[in-house]
């Protein structure tokens, strides 16, 4: 089986990883290196970036090129290696408040431009690492550091906003369910642009401490309960759907990658000899 060769692909010295007992991470980035060893990618074309907060931690634990970055700004690290590298394949491992927070501006450009990267965003609705302040994902009237009282602003919709911005393959799942983790990634990995998986997570620590769910074991049940597969949504009244999620593949979409159509522009002027002033060179 695939998963037999899963250390081809972990830097298993450092494992046990750091996150918290009972924290979700694990999972998805488990889930990562099982999609990985199952579409025998080779470590040394792949590269996997992180940026600042629990999810970029995980970049650490991957036996291949990785970066940590500045908070926010993974997707403009990954831009250019992409442009650098365009046969690489790039991972990246984003929280929820690194995507759609400070790096929000950076989330939707991608999308726009549909780069050929897949982004998992590890959506614990929280900010863990900095300390369990308020996040752009917390859902409305629930506690977190910053907001003892409750949250008064209404989350992003994590999904809704990529496919607004233009990726052109969105999921959504939780860390209940493994498979499809697996699978949305496997899907992400393969097609050809810009790939937003969406995994809905629990925080033990902060989180469920806050919010009276200090049980892990009861929190990645409730994500299960609370969630609905698309192929169910269609079914369902307006009354039915309140307070659940829809998962599932969202969206999918063919439509030009930038950086094949950046270097074949490049190719089409260097053979119509056009310089960057735009007027045709001399011949030699």
């Amino acid at each position: 089986m695939a998963y037999d060769r899963l250390e081809e692909y972990l830097r298993v010295e450092r494992l046990p990883h750091v996150w918290c007992p009972g924290c979700g991470h694990g999972m998805i980035t488990h889930a990562l290196a099982c999609a990985m060893a199952e579409l025998n990618l080779d470590p040394n074309q792949t590269a996997v970036l992180g940026g600042i907060g629990c999810s970029g931690r995980a970049a650490f634990l991957f036996n291949m090129d990785s970066m940590h970055t500045t908070h926010g700004r993974a997707l403009v690290f990954a831009t250019g290696l992409k442009l650098a590298r365009p046969n690489l394949t790039i991972v990246l491992t984003l929280g929820d408040g690194d995507a759609v927070g400070i790096g929000g501006n950076h989330f939707i450009h991608a999308c726009r431009r549909n780069l050929d990267l897949t982004a998992i965003i590890y959506n614990n609705s929280i900010y863990g690492q900095t300390g369990g302040q308020v996040a752009p994902t917390t859902p409305l009237h629930k506690k977190s550091m910053t907001s003892p009282y409750g949250n008064l602003e209404p989350p992003f919709d994590i999904a809704r906003l990529a496919i607004a911005a233009g990726a052109t393959y969105v999921a959504r799942t939780t860390s209940f369910d493994f498979r499809d983790m697996v699978r949305f990634i496997k899907r992400g990995i393969l097609h050809k642009g810009f790939a937003v998986i969406e995994v809905l997570t629990h925080c033990p620590t902060y989180y469920g401490r806050l919010n009276e769910m200090r049980d892990p074991y009861e929190m990645l049940h409730k994500l299960k309960e609370n969630t609905v597969p698309i192929e169910e949504w269609e079914q369902l009244t307006e009354e039915e759907r309140y307070g659940k999620i829809v998962i599932g593949e969202l969206h999918r979409q063919e439509r030009p990658e930038f950086v094949e159509s950046y270097y074949g522009l490049i190719a089409q002027l260097q053979a119509q000899q056009v310089k960057p002033d735009g007027t045709q060179a001399s011949a030699a």
